[in-house]
């Protein structure tokens, strides 16, 4: 810069340099800023509320049709060690505990010693595959029962690794406690303003036990709200609960496990009878445009 700037003055001589100099002067001097205007605030698909029969568009699906599981769309958790309930399952990726048969996917419970207790399950989960925001879940399921059986239909924040739990959220869509058949269980799990764990739900007493058949567990998500259903009748509405932060607009992804014991409906006994099975025979994931 500075050598380009001598050869100019010695060539063109002082009044060169003067108007040079204005030339920079100007150059230097700062333009009107212009401030933009905010971009529009776009909705996030789907984030409105509407009816049930609204959403009609299948965005994803898993009919369980192949021979296989498929890992494009499903991973497994494994292992035990009570995952913080004291389960005494260990989840494994075995074809005897997870498999695909009649155009449903099994998940079955076995006990694996004639004494003692010790079992093998399957926890299958979409996380690193696909996440679920706005619209409208359906999972078509008949669940097993007994003292001790614990099958489950859930969503977890994808978040999770950067927000442990209860911060990402837990969406419990079914549970069940195997000894109480006739009780469907629905439970947010989130962090309450106190930095502890909040949660609420329901218990919803149905007129026959839910193992005897298939039944469509459904929620729907939009903003600030869900709704859960079965066999497309409405039951539990959940909008924050004192959520804090507000987890349940985040993207999610989905679980189906069964568990073995623990904290939720106590040990297996004498009643019990092993294998136990949850048979799904799909899960759609729809929206309305």
């Amino acid at each position: 810069m500075n050598f380009s700037r001598h050869n100019a003055l010695s060539r063109f001589g002082a009044g060169a340099s003067f108007w040079l100099a204005l030339s920079l002067t100007g150059c230097t001097k700062e333009a009107a800023k212009v401030i933009p205007p905010a971009p529009p605030v776009v909705p996030a698909v789907n984030e409105e509320q509407r009816s049930f029969a609204d959403y009609t568009k299948l965005v994803w699906a898993d009919e369980f049709d192949d021979r296989t599981l498929d890992q494009s769309k499903w991973t497994y958790d494994l292992g035990g060690g009570g995952w913080g309930n004291n389960e005494l399952e260990t989840y494994t990726n075995s074809p005897d505990n997870v498999y695909l048969s009649g155009g449903n996917l099994v998940i079955k419970a076995i006990k694996t010693t004639p004494t003692g207790n010790s079992y093998t399950s399957g926890r299958i989960l979409t996380k690193g595959r696909k996440t679920f925001q706005y619209g409208r879940l359906d999972v078509r399921a008949q669940v097993p029962k007994g003292k001790g059986v614990w099958p489950a239909i859930w969503m977890l924040g994808a978040d999770i690794d950067q927000n442990p739990w209860p911060r990402c959220g837990e969406i419990d869509i079914m549970e069940l406690r195997g000894s109480r058949p006739r009780e469907l269980l629905s439970t947010m799990h989130f962090q309450n303003a106190q930095g502890a764990h909040g949660q609420s739900g329901i218990v919803q007493a149905q007129p026959a036990d839910l193992s005897d058949a298939f039944h469509t567990y459904s929620v729907v998500r939009s903003k600030d709200l869900l709704r859960f259903f079965i066999d497309g009748q409405q039951y539990f509405t959940f909008n924050n609960g004192g959520a804090s932060p507000n987890p349940f607009n985040n993207p999610f992804f989905v679980i189906l496990n069964v568990a073995v014991g623990g904290n939720f409906d106590g040990n297996p006994d004498a009643t019990t009878t092993f294998p136990q099975q949850m048979e799904v025979e799909y899960v759609r994931f729809y929206q309305y445009q």
